[in-house]
């Protein structure tokens, strides 16, 4: 189980997200509602729907009404209301959602995968031409920026070749269904795709590489050696099981670099997702759409970490039981 405190802590890292995205907007100068929504307000905002948004999140009242308020609405999914869109922030995000889900989704998963597999191959013929290759070759492509590699790509694969869609993530008017429908999304999946997973599958391959060197050097990796293992044996079922660790701390990390750099690959291939809405937000000052993607975001990283933490414990037990350790240690042997 884990720990008590790491629980605790993300808790009061989700309570000081929800609270500066509470305090920051009204420490803006002018009245609250302006100061949430934006000049743009009084423009695009009738008076009844002033009133009711006024009236909604207790802007005319004191901070901490205000304050139970705001955290009344969360709790209800209620992340304010965008005036660009004219609709509920929770239904604009809810739209696009599913898009960023599947691209971050797949991105993470290949990228990992993909890399592992790479840095355990690297690892275990560490000094060999392959590892040499393979090292040169991921020195290269890490230096290249996400969105760097997807104009790349949009340009050779979409504009030169003609091989897939620019944009987009299904084609407009087309009415497919079912298997044709499915082809589609693939279709414009694959460049944003592959400009992530290119990019992200560098960390992978270095952390497991990292880690497979350090578990060859093991005794246990001689006596299986010794006892005539299979070479694939030794490899995935002694080596990458016992690198199993630190190869999955080092994905929870990387996770938020997937979210972070999905937004601007959205963007270079107007892809419908967070990252294109995010765009839209800034270049419309949409404010309170504007927190409610930041918010959320803020949350997949917090509970990417604590499934994380959940799965490190449960892969070594031992993780637990190291705080209690060293709060025993501190307690035989205080500091003066």
């Amino acid at each position: 189980m884990l720990n008590t405190k790491k629980l605790v802590d993300y808790a009061v890292a989700l309570v000081v997200i929800f609270l500066l995205n509470f305090i920051l907007p009204r420490m803006l100068p002018g009245d609250p509602l302006h100061a949430i929504y934006g000049d743009e307000a009084l423009l695009s905002m009738t008076p009844a729907m002033q009133a009711e948004i006024i009236h909604r999140f207790a802007l005319d009242r004191t901070w901490s009404e205000q304050l139970i308020a705001y955290l009344l609405a969360l709790l209800r999914g209620d992340f304010g209301y965008s005036y660009f869109y004219h609709a509920p922030v929770t239904s604009v995000i809810a739209g696009v959602l599913p898009w960023t889900l599947l691209l971050t989704g797949s991105a993470f998963v290949l990228s990992t995968l993909l890399g592992s597999l790479l840095g355990i191959e690297s690892g275990y013929r560490r000094g060999s031409k392959i590892d040499g290759s393979l090292m040169g070759f991921m020195m290269v492509i890490s230096g290249f920026p996400d969105f760097f590699a997807g104009i790349l790509l949009l340009l050779v694969f979409g504009a030169w070749l003609a091989w897939l869609p620019l944009s987009g993530a299904i084609t407009p008017y087309s009415g497919f269904t079912g298997a044709a429908l499915v082809a589609d999304i693939a279709n414009h999946l694959i460049l944003p795709l592959s400009a992530l997973v290119f990019i992200r599958m560098t960390a992978a391959y270095l952390f497991s590489r990292s880690a497979m060197i350090g578990v060859m050097g093991q005794a246990y990796i001689r006596t299986a050696r010794a006892k005539g293992c299979p070479s694939p044996a030794i490899r995935y079922r002694h080596a990458a099981r016992a690198a199993l660790l630190p190869m999955v701390t080092a994905a929870g990390v990387r996770f938020t670099h997937v979210i972070s750099n999905v937004l601007f690959v959205e963007t270079v291939f107007s892809y419908p997702g967070l990252g294109s809405l995010l765009y839209k937000a800034v270049l419309t000052r949409d404010y309170p759409l504007l927190q409610g993607i930041l918010l959320l975001a803020a949350m997949l990283v917090l509970t990417v970490n604590l499934i994380t933490d959940l799965l490190c414990v449960r892969l070594d037990p031992r993780i637990a039981a190291v705080p209690d350790k060293v709060r025993e240690i501190n307690h035989a042997y205080p500091v003066s």
